[in-house]
């Protein structure tokens, strides 16, 4: 796929770090320009800062996209810089406080429903927006293989990402006769800062359990789902839309 996407336009949020920054950097491979949105001003630079120094090109916009103010910022810069959007990525998301359905506050369940859900929501308004006046374009929603099973102690996290699969076929049913594909991952446990939080760690009990459910044994990497969303918006793609693609190892065989 090396330089097949060079003078399109991506939007990658959540870029910052794990899947979203190795989504970027495959991106920029592939030859398109980056822009990257995340809450952490410092780390959203040093991905644009890498993707440049590798050659490529790439602009770093903080966002919230929980804040329809910093959405709306973020797509009228992308447009303002290169005058169109070619290919999108709604990755950023939280994974929330990790306790029983009954024990969670209303305030950690509207900020897990806020990011994940409503977060990816008011990006696809923009995202689609934009790609039905230029002629079509492409987008991955990333949810996760917790949108596909349930999962105790992560109550809004597993309800977010099971919405995001519904929110993703919809706005096929929708926008497919506008050219616009849309698509989604579920990544299983990959090796980021979140599957850490998430289990405690790879030495950790958690972590030893869910690697005995896995055929390959082993955490996927943020690389290998990057190629798969790379892949899904590209050309190689154009009749793929609708689709939610497991990357998890073979843990959903079990």
């Amino acid at each position: 796929m090396t330089a097949t996407m060079t003078g399109k336009i991506a939007v990658v949020t959540g870029g910052s770090s794990g899947i979203g920054q190795a989504a970027c950097l495959r991106f920029a491979q592939a030859g398109a320009t980056v822009v990257l949105a995340a809450r952490r001003a410092k780390e959203g630079e040093e991905t644009a800062q890498m993707i440049r120094e590798s050659g490529g090109q790439a602009v770093f916009v903080q966002t919230d996209v929980a804040n329809s103010t910093d959405v709306t910022t973020l797509f009228k810069t992308c447009l303002e810089r290169y005058g169109r959007l070619d290919y999108a990525c709604n990755n950023a998301g939280i994974e929330g406080t990790i306790v029983p359905l009954a024990e969670y506050s209303e305030a950690d369940w509207d900020q897990v429903i806020a990011v994940n859900l409503k977060g990816v929501w008011l990006c696809l308004k923009e995202e689609i927006q934009i790609m039905r006046q230029q002629g079509g374009g492409a987008i991955v929603n990333v949810s996760s293989v917790g949108g596909l099973i349930g999962f105790p102690g992560l109550g809004p996290y597993i309800a977010t990402k099971h919405a995001l699969l519904g929110l993703t076929k919809t706005a096929v049913l929708e926008y497919t006769t506008d050219n616009i594909r849309i698509n989604a991952v579920c990544p299983g446990l990959i090796d980021t800062d979140l599957a850490d939080r998430f289990t405690g760690g790879a030495e950790s009990e958690a972590e030893q359990f869910l690697m005995s459910l896995k055929p390959m044994g082993r955490r996927g990497t943020s690389a290998e789902v990057a190629e798969a969303i790379v892949w899904l918006c590209s050309d190689a793609a154009s009749y793929v839309t609708g689709h939610s693609m497991v990357i998890d190892g073979g843990l959903m065989t079990i």
